[in-house]
């Protein structure tokens, strides 16, 4: 049986050694559907001057390179902040279909995070210029027999 508050508490303790390491505090483990550990991150934001360095990424990368696919489906991911919606939709990216967190938008808040702007609606102004060369290309990729959905 997979102990959700233990998984939880090696977040925990995965943020507290960002802090410790100069990062934001900021912690995330991915088990399989055994409850073993297939990766983990914190956040490295600052460390790597990237922003989707969020340590839920950071975790979703490394257990996709240990297991050698893109797809987790039947992972479970543990984080000791409440995801951003980044970091929630690179979780269906993934096919990650469950998480859990400790603290969450408001406890980030509160330390100086901006988490709220990501969850309102104001949106990025997208434009479209249409340029057939674009879908073009991607009509190459879906006729090619070996091309790989996800």
């Amino acid at each position: 049986m997979i102990n959700h508050e233990e998984n939880l508490k090696k977040a925990i303790a995965l943020s507290k050694q960002s802090v410790d390491n100069g990062s934001s505090p900021f912690g995330c483990i991915i088990v399989n559907a055994k409850g073993e550990i297939i990766g983990e991150g914190h956040n490295r934001v600052v460390l790597d001057n990237d922003p989707t360095a969020h340590g839920e990424v950071v975790a979703i990368r490394n257990a996709c390179r240990n297991i050698n696919s893109f797809d987790l489906s039947g992972c479970i991911l543990y984080t000791s902040c409440e995801p951003c919606p980044m970091c929630l939709n690179a979780c269906k990216w993934a096919n990650i279909a469950e998480v859990y967190y400790a603290a969450d938008r408001f406890d980030a808040e509160n330390i100086g995070f901006r988490d709220r702007v990501f969850y309102d609606d104001d949106p990025i102004v997208l434009k479209r210029i249409r340029l057939n060369e674009a879908t073009a290309i991607m009509q190459q990729w879906k006729n090619k027999p070996e091309h790989i959905e996800y």
